[in-house]
């Protein structure tokens, strides 16, 4: 396992981060069997964890404090999110200074420490300053509650401005965005990636393997088989192959299978590599549910892909292009058909 240095912090972070979303009801319900997950991936080097509030609303926080009990947790750095829903009023969501200092400690208590060494915005909001955000995430770090801070699948210009308010205000930065990446889902390669290394920040893709998409399980002939998560039944839109972009992905998969196995590498390795490969990226964020799915996935730390391969794989899906675009992660509310001016 390779490390590298989360943006131009001091911290070194494994190249494989484990994602723990699917630990709790959207994945293994088992804590037990999550926790051995959570263990045998810290065995081969992993120091990097990302969970979020949100995630099986908040039984995954609660699954990752268990498995860093016991003197574990000085060892990992440790990432969790805010921003979702995590309640049926209004205020328990959002960017705000209210929520955010207030879900801070829910997490706190739910990780079971007295630190998140990586707290993230889910989502950007716009119709919440980017400096009331940065003001309250900055009480937090001049607090020791929160180390560093982040935001995931933001878009560019607020990445921008973000940099710019912390430079301006006298706030803590954001030093790395966790964006979606993967063979089917390029968009980021345009602008994301040049902006965050413009800026020194650290990127940490999420969903290399676009949500199973890579792994081998939608293929021709078996595209309709079962039994899904409740995760993924809550983004059909990216699943549904009666849709004509997801019948696209399926003819990618095919053609990307094809060459993953003339290059002597599982499709699994080949997209895990991948994202390894862009040179903005720190590390990938890797969504095991199972150890039979983690043992599949770490073995990808050891693929260092050819130029030819990488050449292939931009003829297959083309730099800069997602397929299906409801795997971008984030539209603008102008962009909205109630919010078009016509």
């Amino acid at each position: 396992m390779e490390y590298r240095r989360l943006g131009r912090t001091g911290v070194s972070v494994s190249e494989l981060c484990l994602g723990a979303m699917m630990f709790g009801d959207w994945g293994t319900k088992d804590h037990d069997e999550s926790v051995r997950v959570i263990h045998r991936a810290l065995d081969a080097g992993i120091n990097f964890i990302d969970t979020a509030d949100v995630y099986s609303g908040g039984e995954s926080e609660v699954i990752v404090g268990k498995a860093l009990a016991g003197g574990r947790r000085d060892d990992v750095v440790l990432a969790s999110k805010a921003h979702m829903p995590m309640g049926e009023d209004l205020n328990q969501r959002g960017n705000s200074r209210r929520w955010i200092v207030r879900e801070v400690e829910n997490s706190l208590r739910r990780l079971g420490t007295d630190w998140i060494d990586l707290y993230q915005i889910h989502r950007y909001d716009p119709d919440t300053d980017i400096d009331e955000t940065l003001g309250a995430l900055t009480d937090l770090v001049r607090a020791g509650k929160v180390r560093y801070l982040g935001h995931s699948t933001w878009p560019v210009s607020a990445i921008v401005e973000a940099q710019w308010t912390a430079r301006e205000r006298c706030r803590e930065r954001f030093v790395c965005e966790q964006p979606p990446y993967n063979m089917l889902v390029r968009a980021i390669e345009a602008d994301a990636l040049p902006t965050c290394a413009r800026h020194g920040m650290g990127v940490i893709p999420y969903s290399p393997l676009a949500g199973g998409w890579l792994t081998g399980r939608y293929r021709k002939g078996t595209e309709s088989e079962g039994p899904f998560s409740a995760a993924r039944r809550r983004l059909a839109n990216r699943f549904d192959l009666s849709l004509p972009d997801n019948q696209r992905k399926l003819q990618a998969v095919e053609r990307l299978a094809e060459l993953a196995e003339q290059a002597g590498m599982t499709l699994i390795e080949m997209a895990i590599a991948f994202v390894l490969r862009h040179p903005a990226v720190t590390s990938a964020i890797i969504g095991p549910r199972t150890m039979d799915h983690l043992e599949s996935q770490l073995s990808a730390a050891d693929i260092e892909l050819p130029d030819d391969v990488l050449d292939r794989i931009d003829e297959i899906v083309p730099p800069g292009l997602t397929i299906n675009p409801a795997e971008n992660g984030w539209v603008s509310p102008a962009l909205q058909p109630a919010a078009r001016r016509r």
